[in-house]
């Protein structure tokens, strides 16, 4: 949980960081956390908690009247969650930049918030000093996360790379992988209906279920994704007629 700091450099300041001066907003279910953020952000030098909130519908009604340059959001709260609060917030504050604080790493949580319009995340235990960097960070264009949560990102997104390379080849049909072998051959419709005693139109229909696969619009495009997938140069494509 978070705690006060007291390191020197949060001891309250004046005059010459006045004028930069960033307003913060706090939602935060946690009465005693919610009190510790609003001291700390008013005893740290550059920061001014304008607002607190004790849930997300409240948030939504008063959050608007503070115009806050920053929100501290928490995720798990009751009546609204801290993810659709952040979502109606950014339709009333478009410019609004949000930073979830909360005790929930799991990947699916980092991504609805992120799709809400949080543009930063953080883990309750980070030491506030951490939490000022983060919200100086925010200001300045930047999308803090803590290093557990931008680690996740990273892993999701090239588990996401990866299925999505594969999943094509693997959501081919074998008719379809025959097809689409005969195609790297450079044989026309009506040559792969008669190696495959089917008819053309078939061989059609399939070509249209293969291109929607491999997310390609022609033939020379679905050979040459085909063969990428093989690691070897497509040949030369001869005319052909239909798809």
């Amino acid at each position: 949980m978070i705690s006060i700091a007291k390191s020197p450099e949060e001891m309250p300041m004046f005059c010459a960081e006045k004028a930069s001066v960033i307003n913060v907003a706090v939602v935060e279910d946690s009465d005693a956390l919610r009190r510790n953020l609003e001291r700390w952000l008013n005893r740290t030098a550059g920061f001014k908690c304008v607002g607190t909130c004790a849930n997300g519908l409240e948030a939504v009604k008063q959050v608007p009247t503070w115009g806050p340059d920053v929100v501290l959001m928490d995720i798990q709260m009751p009546v609204m969650s801290g993810v659709e609060c952040a979502r109606q917030l950014k339709q009333l504050l478009p410019k609004l930049q949000i930073m979830m604080l909360t005790v929930y790493e799991d990947t699916e949580t980092i991504f609805n918030s992120l799709r809400a319009g949080a543009s930063g995340y953080l883990l309750k235990r980070s030491a506030l000093p951490v939490v000022g960097d983060a919200i100086r960070e925010l200001r300045r264009g930047g999308a803090p996360m803590t290093s557990e949560i931008a680690r996740k990102v990273v892993e999701a997104f090239q588990e996401k790379t990866a299925g999505a390379a594969k999943s094509a080849e693997e959501t081919l049909t074998v008719r379809e992988q025959e097809i689409l072998g005969l195609l790297t051959e450079g044989l026309s419709n009506k040559e792969i209906a008669a190696r495959l005693d089917i008819s053309p139109w078939t061989v059609k229909i399939h070509l249209g279920h293969i291109f929607e696969k491999l997310h390609v619009r022609c033939r020379v495009e679905a050979v040459r994704s085909y063969m990428k997938q093989a690691g070897t140069s497509a040949p030369a494509a001869k005319p052909a007629g239909g798809l």
